[in-house]
C-alpha cells in the first residue's frame, strides 16, 4: 500500500491537512489546479488564498465558539492559525489578516517542508488507489464535481456564494467617515479604531435600499437555483427579506458614535475593515453582492464617505460545492463508497475559513494515523472541532443538511450548577470543558504516537 498522502486542493483545508500529516512523518503531495486552471474568485496560484473575506472572525476563546476553535487549532500546532496570528491586522476583537502576506507565508512554509511536494494541475476523476483527501473547497472544478456526482448519485452539489468589494483607503472621505470598532472593542488604540464607519440617516438608508432592490444583478443560468450560505448572503437578498434587514445586520448602528457629530445617532452604518497590513485596502463588511459591476459602483457610491471611492476589486457571485456529508461520509470523513478518499474543508458542509481549516487539521491527522497503522482516539464532541465533525458525519439530518458555522448549539449541553446559568457563564462552561477535553485528546494522541 502506498504510504504517500495525496491532497487535492491547496486552500486552507488542504494546506492544514498537509501540514498536520507531514509533521507526523507522512509524505504528502498537494495537487493544486491553479494557476493552470483558474477560478472566478482566485487571483493567484498560491496556496491558502483567501477570496471572500480576510477575517477569521472572533478571537474570543471564552465566549465565542469560533474563538474556541482558534484556541484548539493553536494547541494542535495549526499552520493556518499560526500564519493568521503572524499576519494579523487590527480588527477589534476579530482575527483579520493581510491576505497576501498570509498566503505568501503559507505557500513558503509548505514548499520548504521536507515531507511536502506541490504539484500543479487538475485532477479530474476520483482516484481508485492510494490515500487521498479532497479539499477542493467551494470552487471545485466542474470535472471533479461531475465525478463526485457520478459516484455519490446526489442530485446536486452546487449552491452559490458571493464576495464583497474592496476599496482603496485613500479614496474614502474621512471628513464623513470615522475610525472606531463597535463598542470601542480592542486592547490597543489600533484595535479600537480598526473599522472605518460610514453613517447614513434614514433618508439615505431608504434611498440605498431602493437602489439595491432595483439594481441589475447577475442572473442564474437555466436550471440553476440559488441556495446560499446564510453567513455569506448577498446584500440584495437580505434587502429583499425586508427593508430593515440590513439595518439589523451588517449595517446596524449600535455601539458606534459619529466622531464628526457625536450628538446625532446614525440610522445605519456601513463598516469597512482593513484588508492588508499597509492599510491601503479596506473591504466593505458584509457587503457580498451579485450586482453587476456597473451597478455596484453606482450603488456603493451612494454610501456617505464612498462618493469618490475607487475599487481595487468589485464583488461577485460564484458557484460553490458541498457534499451531503451526513449521508456520504463515515465518522473519519471517508467517502463510504470509496474509503480510500477523505473529504475536508468547505466541501464537507462547514462554513467559514476557520471551520474549513479545522476539518483539514482533522483529516490530515486521521489520514496520517491510517497510513502509519496507528489508532486515533475519537475527538470529543464537546470540543469545537469535535462538535463540527460530529455534525457533518451524522449529527445533522441528511434530509435538511446545509453548511454550518461552528456554534454552541452543536455542543452537548452543559449541566447547570446551583440553578440556571446565564449566557456568559454557560458559554464559559462550554469553553472550559472543551479546552480540557481537547488538551486530553491531544495528549492521548501524542502518547499513542510515541508508543507505536
Amino acid at each position: 500500500m502506498e504510504n504517500t498522502l495525496h491532497i487535492i486542493g491547496g486552500g486552507l483545508a488542504g494546506s492544514e491537512a498537509a501540514w498536520q500529516a507531514a509533521n507526523l512523518g507522512v509524505s504528502v503531495v498537494i495537487h493544486e489546479m491553479r494557476p493552470e486552471v483558474e477560478t472566478f474568485a482566485h487571483k493567484t496560484g498560491k496556496l491558502a488564498e483567501m477570496v471572500c473575506s480576510n477575517s477569521f472572525r472572533s478571537d474570543d476563546d471564552e465566549q465565542n465558539a469560533v474563538g474556541l476553535l482558534h484556541w484548539e487549532m493553536r494547541a494542535a500546532g495549526g499552520l493556518i492559525i499560526e500564519m493568521g496570528d503572524r499576519h494579523r491586522v487590527p480588527a477589534g476583537g476579530a482575527l483579520a489578516v493581510d491576505r497576501e502576506a498570509f498566503s505568501d507565508d503559507v505557500t513558503s512554509r509548505l514548499a520548504a517542508h521536507p515531507n511536502i511536494t506541490v504539484e500543479h494541475g487538475e485532477i479530474r476523476e476520483l482516484p481508485n488507489e492510494g490515500r487521498w483527501i479532497i479539499a477542493t473547497g467551494p470552487l471545485t472544478s466542474g470535472a471533479l464535481a461531475d465525478a463526485i456526482l457520478r459516484e455519490t448519485g446526489e442530485e446536486s452539489l452546487a449552491f452559490f456564494d458571493a464576495i464583497a468589494p474592496i476599496v482603496y483607503a485613500e479614496s474614502i472621505d474621512m471628513s464623513v467617515a470615522w475610525e472606531q470598532s463597535r463598542y470601542d472593542k480592542g486592547a490597543t488604540e489600533a484595535e479600537r479604531k480598526a473599522y472605518i464607519n460610514c453613517p447614513m440617516d434614514r433618508e439615505e438608508y431608504e434611498s440605498f435600499i431602493d437602489a439595491l432592490l432595483a439594481a441589475d444583478k447577475t442572473a442564474f443560468k437555466p436550471g440553476e437555483t440559488a441556495g446560499y450560505f446564510d453567513g455569506c448572503l448577498p446584500i440584495e437578498v437580505m434587502a429583499e427579506r425586508g427593508r430593515e434587514t440590513l439595518r439589523h445586520g451588517p449595517m446596524k448602528p449600535v455601539g458606534l458614535t459619529n466622531a464628526h457629530d457625536p450628538e446625532t445617532k446614525p440610522y445605519a452604518v456601513v463598516q469597512l475593515r482593513k484588508d492588508n497590513a499597509l492599510g491601503t485596502l479596506y473591504n466593505i463588511v458584509g457587503f457580498q453582492t451579485k450586482m453587476k459591476y456597473g451597478a455596484q459602483t453606482d450603488v456603493f457610491k451612494m454610501i456617505p464617505g464612498l462618493r469618490d471611492a475607487r475599487f481595487a476589486r468589485l464583488g461577485g457571485i460564484h458557484r460553490n460545492t458541498f457534499l451531503n456529508s451526513p449521508r456520504l461520509l463515515d465518522q473519519e470523513m471517508r467517502l463510504k463508497s470509496r474509503p480510500n478518499i477523505r473529504f475536508a474543508g468547505q466541501i464537507t458542509g462547514v462554513e467559514g475559513y476557520v471551520e474549513s481549516a479545522a476539518m483539514g487539521l482533522v483529516a490530515g491527522r486521521m489520514a496520517a494515523a491510517e497510513i502509519q497503522g496507528r489508532s486515533l482516539e475519537d475527538i470529543p464532541s464537546a470540543t469545537a472541532t469535535g462538535a463540527l465533525l460530529t455534525h457533518i458525519t451524522g449529527g445533522a439530518d441528511a434530509k435538511t443538511f446545509q453548511p454550518m458555522n461552528v456554534n454552541f448549539g452543536l455542543f452537548p449541553p452543559v449541566e447547570a450548577k446551583g440553578g440556571r446559568r446565564g449566557r456568559r457563564e454557560r458559554y464559559k462552561a462550554y469553553t472550559d470543558r472543551a479546552k480540557a477535553d481537547w488538551t486530553a485528546w491531544l495528549g492521548g494522541s501524542e502518547q499513542n504516537l510515541a508508543a507505536e
